[in-house]
């Protein structure tokens, strides 16, 4: 045995993060278990939109709901991420009201498990929800048009995506005193990213100064991406895109993130 991992050095404090990060992340899962209004929430919205957007407005968006399945189910797994990451807001504030934070603080265990394991928890959380989803999309007809490689190569760029949208999320959480405001705040956060982006509608329909935002829109990067992934479309530069917005997101968010954890009384 090495004397840093006898004499508890680096690889010994790793260790311990790890292992407290994952009994964070139990705790936050038997919750949903006791609560499965959690996963219903993230995976019946986007079944709602879905039948709305197909079966009543696309015919008159794209002339035949069929093709519009094919183009706006990507979209729809997306949007689970945004309804299923604000999760990660909602519980950190209702354990700092509760007193959960405060007895996590009187307890040797690594500060970041916490936030970890919060988010980690909600990334397998929404990791079910996009496989329902997903499953709700081929049951419907959508069809995947590339191959089983690159469909998980989608599903995991909207999962990352979704992982970046958690850590906003948990800053709002951490931020605001109370559970209204984060919920507000969240929902509002949303709107711009889900309506306006290329999730229901292509930004070539949109007049150009419209167009031009939507298209550089972080969920029109994702959605385009994951089209592309699962329907065969030109990916251009949109993959690279999904993974610089995600990866930077999570970059700047998730210390300012663990900041505010820190700061929070």
């Amino acid at each position: 045995m090495s004397s840093a991992v006898a004499t508890g050095g680096i690889p010994s404090a790793a260790g311990r993060a790890v292992t407290h990060t994952l009994a964070i992340t139990r705790r936050n899962l038997r919750k949903v278990l006791s609560s499965p209004g959690q996963i219903l929430d993230a995976t019946l919205m986007p079944v709602v939109f879905a039948l709305i957007f197909v079966y009543i407005f696309g015919g008159a968006i794209s002339g035949s709901a069929a093709a519009y399945r094919q183009y706006v189910m990507p979209g729809i797994m997306a949007l689970t991420t945004t309804i299923a990451s604000r999760t990660s807001g909602i519980s950190l504030n209702v354990d700092f009201g509760n007193g959960v934070m405060d007895r996590f603080r009187t307890l040797p265990m690594a500060p970041a498990a916490v936030l970890a394991g919060r988010i980690l928890a909600d990334a397998l959380r929404m990791l079910v929800s996009l496989l329902v989803v997903f499953a709700f999309a081929l049951l419907i007809g959508f069809r995947v048009q590339t191959g089983p490689v690159r469909a998980a190569a989608a599903i995991a760029l909207i999962l990352l995506y979704g992982i970046a949208l958690a850590w906003l999320h948990a800053l709002i959480g951490l931020t605001a005193r109370t559970i209204e405001t984060v919920q507000s705040v969240g929902m509002l956060a949303m709107v711009p990213l889900q309506f306006g982006s290329s999730i229901f509608v292509a930004p070539g329909t949109m007049p150009g100064w419209l167009g031009f935002l939507v298209a550089h829109n972080p969920m029109s990067s994702v959605v385009d991406a994951s089209r592309a992934l699962l329907t065969g479309t030109p990916a251009g530069h949109h993959v690279i895109a999904a993974l610089a917005w995600s990866l930077g997101m999570i970059a700047v968010l998730a210390p300012l993130a663990a900041r505010q954890f820190r700061r929070r009384r």
